[in-house]
């Protein structure tokens, strides 16, 4: 039996059957919640000192550090990351048709 593979569209959430917008949206929330996972480890800092330092609850630290998604709008992940120095730059381009 041959394996089948499929080569993916370069958005986890698009393969996995979310509609576009759904997928980029998800896709861009994911991004930023990595960032943050990333600076707040190079930190060392407990997630009661993280929550401190960016003004939310010891338990909305625990849900960024569990990747729960779904609790996190882009517009908190912005300010999150804000709140640790970092700058978020975001970037259009006409999206490629599929083939």
């Amino acid at each position: 039996m041959a394996i089948r593979i499929t080569r993916g569209s370069g958005n986890v959430f698009a393969d996995l059957g979310f509609a576009a917008d759904d997928a980029a949206n998800l896709q861009l929330r994911s991004n930023l919640m990595i960032e943050l996972r990333k600076r707040l480890t190079a930190l060392s800092v407990t997630q009661a000192q993280a929550a401190q330092q960016l003004g939310v609850s010891q338990p909305r630290v625990s849900d960024l550090m569990r990747g729960r998604i779904d609790r996190f709008s882009v517009d908190m992940l912005v300010k999150l990351l804000g709140k640790l120095g970092l700058e978020v730059r975001v970037t259009t381009r006409v999206r490629s048709e599929a083939a």
